[in-house]
């Protein structure tokens, strides 16, 4: 169906019903409290706590201005996660920031979010997590000695193959699999926390002495730092992709997001703590793998349980990305962003398949080349454009459209304050450390243009690709499906 039928009908026999009076045909709501916690709380807790602290500290020089990055990003992401519990309040569909922009600011901006997010943002962000953990997965086959990057390339491969078959399979089984990794992955921080505060309670303080020294001022290395520390919090607005598979959206997304969001940046910060009790300054900056070192020190011949820890770590958040990128792609198909197979359910699993294999065929394609660093920097840059102009909507809403039904309110500082550091951190490193490669994203974002005039503006589409969808459909099991009018 095209964008313009699904803006003016809201009945629910839209033109994408299988089926006039027939039941609808619609991904379930299979999504709790509980299971929300955890794919906010599970994709967040990924490779970030356990590889960016080392990065965080370069670029902050001290170790107690590194703890006020770790406590700013966290409290960055709470203000950020309330801002879109208020969206998903007043938008009650999935997609995140997609289907925020492309029901207040229209179709062009929201084809560009979906074209950047579909075709680089989410695979990059899910070949990095994979990269990572595949990377502590091999380490202990290769004691010694750096594992070979073919053996890595294959295991964050393996990795996605197997999260797609678990996605496609069943919805119940995807996040029933988070839950557990979630809880994995919060015993091995607090083992972290717990050895930590006995290294403090045995007077191993050295770090924390003239905490402040070597401060890095610059406002191009903060807004670096917040880069690293926020990679660390990615995954405050999963919750919003999938408010349609939410139970009660209107309760759970923003008690989920209050309970996920402070509990994980208080692990964080105790978990930072611990690094530095453990290991002077010097030490964690040539650290390469920051847990494995402080496992090293701290649990001796235990210390491979750090490792399995980091592995099962980001096995789970690399699920949960999964999990919810794959959402924005079918969404935006849904919407006649994407071509109109990645919007369609497989018929007896109930799961948006196409959407997910399309993910995972582009994040294979990624995993080919690209280092941890220089995807985090890209993805940040990309994902903090976006959500300024998602917040920027949400007080837009709040100013011109105060009457529009809502069960929860934020007070409006918050998403002003969310909308500051948007624009503080998009602007900051161009502007004191200008790199080429911010251009080459600039013009890829725009380079959509090119592809929304004649398939969507102008819908020309090919008349042998609505063969090809019906073969697709066929071959996959799948069909069209509706969404609640809301």
């Amino acid at each position: 169906s095209t964008m313009r039928k699904r803006k003016t009908t809201d009945s629910p026999h839209s033109s994408t019903d299988l089926s006039e009076g027939k039941e609808k045909f619609k991904l379930k709501q299979e999504v709790g409290l509980i299971s929300g916690v955890s794919l906010i709380a599970g994709t967040m807790i990924g490779s970030g706590i356990f590889m960016s602290p080392e990065w965080v500290l370069h670029h902050m020089g001290s170790p107690a201005s590194s703890l006020i990055i770790w406590a700013a990003c966290g409290l960055l992401a709470v203000f950020g996660a309330l801002s879109y519990a208020e969206l998903g309040t007043i938008i009650k569909e999935s997609g995140g920031e997609y289907i925020y922009i492309l029901r207040i600011f229209g179709s062009f901006p929201a084809f560009l979010f979906a074209y950047t997010s579909v075709i680089l943002v989410r695979p990059a962000g899910l070949a990095a997590v994979c990269l990572s953990f595949a990377e502590y997965a091999v380490a202990p086959f290769y004691p010694g000695c750096s594992s070979p990057q073919v053996v890595i390339k294959c295991a964050a491969a393996a990795c996605i193959l197997l999260l797609t078959i678990i996605n496609c399979l069943n919805v119940r089984l995807a996040t029933s699999i988070m839950n557990i990794f979630t809880a994995a992955k919060l015993l091995a921080l607090l083992v972290i926390v717990v050895g930590g505060l006995v290294l403090l309670a045995k007077g191993q303080t050295q770090s924390f002495q003239n905490a402040f020294q070597n401060t890095t001022a610059g406002i191009g290395a903060v807004g670096v730092a917040f880069y690293q520390g926020l990679w660390s919090y990615d995954g405050w607005n999963n919750l919003n992709y999938v408010t349609e598979e939410l139970r009660k959206p209107e309760v759970t997304l923003p008690r989920a997001v209050m309970i996920a969001i402070p509990l994980v940046t208080c692990l964080y910060l105790l978990v930072n703590v611990s690094y530095l009790a453990a290991m002077t300054p010097s030490e964690l900056l040539s650290s390469g793998a920051v847990a494995v070192t402080w496992g090293d020190k701290v649990l001796g011949s235990w210390a491979w349980l750090i490792s399995l820890s980091v592995a099962l770590s980001t096995f789970g958040s690399s699920n949960g990305t999964f999990f919810s990128g794959g959402r924005v792609c079918y969404i935006a198909a849904r919407e006649g962003h994407m071509p109109g197979i990645l919007s369609m359910a497989h018929v007896r699993c109930l799961t948006p398949s196409p959407a997910l294999l399309f993910t995972s065929a582009v994040s294979l394609i990624m995993i080919i080349s690209g280092s941890f660093t220089t995807i985090v920097y890209f993805f940040s840059f990309i994902a903090w454009l976006f959500y300024g102009m998602t917040i920027s909507g949400l007080l837009y809403l709040k100013i011109k459209k105060p009457e529009l039904p809502r069960s929860y309110k934020v007070p409006i500082i918050i998403p002003i304050i969310v909308l500051m550091a948007a624009v503080y951190l998009v602007l900051a490193p161009i502007i004191d450390q200008p790199r080429i490669e911010i251009l080459f994203i600039v013009l890829f974002i725009f380079s959509g243009i090119i592809l929304y005039f004649p398939l969507v503006h102008f819908k020309c589409h090919p008349r042998f690709l609505q063969r090809v969808t019906l073969h697709l459909q066929l071959f996959l099991e799948v069909a069209p499906t509706t969404r609640d009018a809301n």
